[in-house]
């Protein structure tokens, strides 16, 4: 899955002559956190996030009155508070590229350029959002971790013996275990009785984590 299948193709974008009182108002408005800044030609020359703007407001102990407060507030513009050294990726950067770029950097939101030009974002939560499809988060079904030994052919032999039970698998998804030398693997099943479901994977002589419906 690539980033242009989950990104936001029509980000909400601010001018470089914002106020950040007005660009604080277009993110309620619209309900998002950070906002690329544009300029005259339409490129993107930095983002602004919601808590550069927070941030560059007098705090509740200013000795400023409620009037200085709204002019000096109504002078500042996004382009003194936002961030210029902006890490981008592209359309067709792998999504798990992107969910890792964001974790190593610990940003929110990535925007996505195409010729030097914007063309959408994407964000923790269009990720979180893959993550629920991954594991299959809003389907019914028998969810089962067990942990396997890291080696060739563990997780054929787990789909092999559920589909001679005649499940269906709605999800599946691994994962690092404690131990270097294992990894633990979540199945999200439907059309398999829980006893047999176990069963099979005694006989596969694999540890069962965790078993429950959901």
């Amino acid at each position: 899955m690539l980033v242009r299948e989950r990104m936001s193709r029509s980000p909400v974008t601010i001018s470089t002559d914002v106020p950040i009182t007005e660009a604080l108002k277009v993110m309620r408005k619209h309900s998002v956190r950070r906002l690329p800044v544009l300029d005259k030609e339409g490129r993107m020359v930095g983002i602004v996030s919601e808590k550069d703007l927070l941030y560059a407001s007098p705090s509740s102990a200013s000795s400023l009155s409620i009037y200085e407060m709204h002019y000096m507030l109504s002078q500042l513009k996004v382009t003194e508070v936002m961030a210029t050294d902006v890490t981008t990726i592209s359309a067709d950067t792998p999504l798990e590229e992107a969910a890792r770029i964001m974790a190593d950097n610990k940003i929110g939101g990535l925007p996505v350029l195409q010729d030097g030009r914007l063309v959408g974002i994407i964000t923790e939560t269009d990720i979180f959002k893959v993550f629920l499809e991954m594991l299959g988060a809003r389907d019914k079904g028998l969810r089962l971790t067990v942990e396997i030994p890291e080696r060739k052919g563990e997780i054929a032999r787990i789909t092999t013996a559920i589909a001679q039970l005649g499940g269906n698998i709605l999800a599946l998804g691994s994962f690092l275990g404690d131990d270097p030398s294992t990894a633990l693997v979540t199945v999200k099943v439907e059309d398999v009785p829980p006893p047999d479901l176990e069963a099979a994977m005694h006989d596969l002589d694999l540890e069962i984590v965790d078993v429950r419906e959901v």
